[in-house]
């Protein structure tokens, strides 16, 4: 078949077919036109998800007669210079919007340049241009789109539904309001209430408050703020934004915003800096909530790798991951022990007001009968600290299992006495408060100043236990303890093989295995930090561990998943019950301790309650 030249109506509609693969792609070209123009105020209008009509209003410098006519035409732009074809500093730069869109559908261009006198308007009908008419309106420029598609009626089989074009507008609009809170947008729908962002201040402070408005309370509550700071190639580059709490995730990475120059990206190098930074902080297959922004010198980054620019190509990939988990660690590392405000909301709701089973109250001192005693309830330990002498007694007992020793006791655990010394005051102004009681053998009750705090010993210990194990690790070795007899675990012959074979591994971790035959292994020395822990449970489920993850890791996160698996074995176990110096002590290493707020599995190890929040549930607010 001999060689033949498109004619321009087909070319436009190949490029728009590049360009255009829903509604949602025609509005967001539309908005970063009116971004690129200094809109202070844009509104966007769509109209059966965006098929029948979608309308885009600002109030930018707008454009002369002469401009408009070249606005429709291929190629034809004002962002940017032939001199440098990487000196990119607008949203849109390729010409190519307006008459793609105008060669499949009805549009309308209507503008009004800043100083101008009159406005003019043009039309282009499936390609077919008009000429530059008269028309009335304010400074800026009204772009409208009909019948989308009509002139490629196949494209329209492959459209969702109303409501999720709509949906999709919608998010599109949303992501390009974040990377720019000082403007002000509004998105109405059909018959649908419109959506308003009002402008915010240029400021952290301003940021935060758009995101809360598209992300939701929750996230403002626990949102953490991100900045740092680096150089590349050719110029400064920083990253800033807001990353929620560990605590806070969700099963998909829908409210995962990623940003480079102002334009919103789905970048793989960004979203695995994103995973390892995060890390053991969060489930697995779990994903944060965060809104970030990378900033670039524009030969640094090549924005035009995409046809739709949502994918970018950094000169430097390296020192921008580095700079994104570096920044982003830090500000986790600098939260602390802090958990989600989440927790505590939660715990509010699963309270009902009702009537509680009766149970006789406590007897008054030489009252017949009970002898001036009272039997807490089953799995009840209070702080007797604080209880007047003779006034509690235990009715059930309790067992002592393996666990890590804590490093700030030197006594065996046992039951808190009455003749201990009252709970100093100063305490009450420690994040997590002065102890009060023990519940259910796991649950630890703290007052605070203006609230109480409820811990998960377990959980909280067993991220005590992995954060010592993880710095030793990084220190060179963990300290072990030998044994005086070896412990001989049985094991499926794969097991014992693929433990084996990583014996050396295992060795950094404090863990000193070998063969003992087929089936077997011998365990000669384990790490001190766990005590007296169940060895064979623990070798069993590192060997789950290590089947299950085979050896596509690397090597420094397969030895963060063993420790944090040995780390499940040594903790303080529930069903225990502490000293009151055992809890208080447990609850500083958490005030002192980075990440402390969520246990190796990523769950809270506190939930806090406001003083407000409980009175509220009695009614007294």
């Amino acid at each position: 078949m001999a060689i033949r030249q498109l004619s321009p109506e087909t070319i436009n509609r190949i490029a728009a077919g590049e360009v255009i693969e829903r509604p949602a792609s025609v509005v967001k070209e539309l908005v970063e036109n009116a971004v690129d123009a200094g809109a202070r105020d844009i509104e966007v209008v769509v109209t059966g998800g965006g098929l029948s009509l979608i309308r885009v209003t600002d109030d930018g410098h707008g454009m002369a007669p002469g401009d408009l006519v070249l606005s429709v035409e291929r190629h034809a732009t004002s962002k940017l210079s032939e001199e440098d074809l990487f000196d990119i500093k607008s949203l849109g730069f390729r010409g190519e919007a307006l008459p793609s869109i105008g060669s499949i559908a009805r549009l309308e261009v209507t503008s009004k340049a800043r100083g101008a006198a009159d406005g003019h308007g043009i039309v282009v009908e499936r390609g077919a241009k008009s000429a530059v008419r008269p028309a009335a309106l304010n400074t800026g420029t009204v772009v409208e789109v009909r019948d989308l598609f009509s002139a490629t009626p196949a494209r329209l089989k492959f459209m969702k539904s109303e409501r999720a074009e709509t949906m999709a507008v919608n998010e599109i609009v949303r992501r390009l309001a974040m990377a720019h809170p000082d403007i002000g947008f509004t998105i109405a729908s059909g018959e649908r209430k419109a959506i308003h962002l009002p402008k915010c201040e240029a400021s952290a402070r301003g940021l935060l408050e758009r995101l809360g408005a598209i992300m939701g309370a929750e996230f403002m509550a626990d949102a953490l703020e991100i900045k740092g700071g680096g150089s590349g190639a050719t110029g400064a580059m920083r990253v800033y934004g807001f990353a929620g709490l560990p605590t806070l995730h969700r099963p998909d990475s829908s409210q995962q915003y990623l940003f480079v120059n102002g334009r919103p990206v789905k970048d793989k190098l960004l979203i695995g800096a994103v995973k390892a930074a995060y890390g053991d902080l969060i489930p697995r297959g779990r994903s944060p909530l965060l809104a970030l922004f990378v900033d670039v010198a524009p030969g640094d980054v090549d924005v035009n790798v995409h046809p739709t620019k949502a994918e970018v190509r950094f000169r430097d990939s390296g020192r921008v991951r580095g700079l994104l988990i570096g920044a982003l660690r830090e500000a986790l590392e600098a939260a602390g022990h802090r958990a989600s405000a989440q927790g505590g909301a939660l715990t509010l709701e699963t309270f009902e007001p009702g009537v509680l089973p009766s149970m006789a109250p406590p007897a008054a001192p030489g009252d017949s009968g009970t002898g001036g005693q009272w039997t807490a309830p089953s799995g009840m330990m209070p702080n007797t600290a604080h209880a007047p002498r003779g006034s509690w007694s235990y009715g059930s007992t309790f067992s002592e299992d393996r666990q890590a020793p804590f490093s700030a006791v030197s006594q065996p655990s046992a039951d808190a006495t009455a003749a201990q010394a009252p709970m100093p005051d100063a305490l009450l102004d420690r994040p997590l408060g002065a102890v009060r009681a023990q519940v259910h053998e796991n649950y630890i009750v703290a007052q605070t100043r203006d609230g109480l705090v409820i811990v998960d010993q377990h959980a909280a210990h067993e991220r005590l236990v992995y954060e010592r194990m993880k710095a030793m690790l990084a220190a060179g070795r963990v300290a072990t303890q030998g044994l005086l007899i070896p412990a001989i675990i049985s094991l499926d012959a794969d097991d014992a093989e693929a433990l084996c074979e990583h014996a050396e591994q295992l060795a950094e971790l404090g863990l000193v295995i070998e063969s003992f035959g087929p089936g077997a292994v011998a365990v000669r020395e384990t790490p001190a930090l766990l005590g007296d822990t169940d060895i064979d449970g623990l070798v069993k489920d590192i060997a789950a561990e290590i089947r299950a993850e085979g050896t596509s890791r690397a090597l420094k996160d397969r030895l963060e998943a063993i420790a944090s698996r040995m780390a499940c074995h040594g903790s303080v176990r529930s069903g225990r019950r502490l000293t009151v110096d055992e809890m208080n002590a447990l609850l500083r290493d958490m005030e002192a301790t980075p990440y402390s707020g969520q246990c190796n599995h990523g769950r809270p190890t506190y939930v806090a309650l406001k003083l407000s929040d409980i009175e509220r549930l009695f009614g007294r607010r």
